[in-house]
């Protein structure tokens, strides 16, 4: 759920979190993402009270989380999970936001682009790892990125791909390399029927 990104701006001009949140539930999403960056992607935390109060599916806070306030207040708007993204974070805060996260029964998407980040969420206990195929520098997605790194993260870790997903072919695709979930945006929220584009998605990933 996000109004705009870096690179396009705005995105979804009718934008309306709960409308989206129904959608996608209907269309079978079993967690939701909310944009509350105002900075990159006109979000707000109030995007996310109103998804969460419009669904009961758990709902990750995406934002740039660079404090420990930043994780006390996902947790006070009612989010359920917090991404912490490795190439920001130095591994003691990595560590502690990590630490944190759960101690108030957030769960964390450690958010990684390169074996080196790997093995740095990889020790402070990560279990819910996410694969950015976009660079954060220049905004360009790498397609094999995610297919390449699927095999070094271990059981039991939930492998989870994101960016760049743009339809129901690289979800194939990315289920085949060992991916558990899919974090999709910009290819849902502008599509003319959300429900649609994401039962599509969840058709690719059971093989239909």
């Amino acid at each position: 759920i996000k109004k705009a990104s870096p690179s396009k701006g705005l995105i979804r001009p009718d934008f309306n979190p709960p409308v989206l949140a129904h959608a996608y539930k209907a269309g079978g999403a079993s967690c939701l993402s909310v944009l509350t960056d105002m900075d990159h992607f006109g979000g707000s935390p109030d995007d996310l009270r109103a998804a969460r109060a419009a669904v009961d599916v758990p709902v990750l806070r995406k934002d740039f989380t660079v404090d420990l306030r930043d994780v006390c207040d996902a947790a006070l708007i009612g989010a359920d999970a917090v991404l912490l993204i490795a190439a920001a974070l130095d591994d003691a805060e990595l560590a502690d936001f990590h630490d944190l996260a759960l101690d108030l029964g957030l769960d964390a998407l450690a958010e990684v682009h390169d074996e080196a980040e790997l093995e740095r969420v990889l020790a402070v206990g990560a279990v819910l790892v996410g694969v950015n195929q976009r660079d954060l520098t220049t905004f360009e997605v790498d397609p094999e990125r995610a297919v390449r790194m699927a095999s070094l993260i271990p059981e039991p870790a939930t492998r989870v791909a994101e960016s760049g997903i743009s339809g129901p072919r690289d979800a194939a695709a990315l289920v085949l390399a060992g991916y558990h979930a899919l974090l999709v945006g910009e290819s849902v929220v502008t599509a003319g029927d959300r429900a649609d584009a994401i039962k599509a998605l969840r058709g690719a990933g059971a093989g239909e």
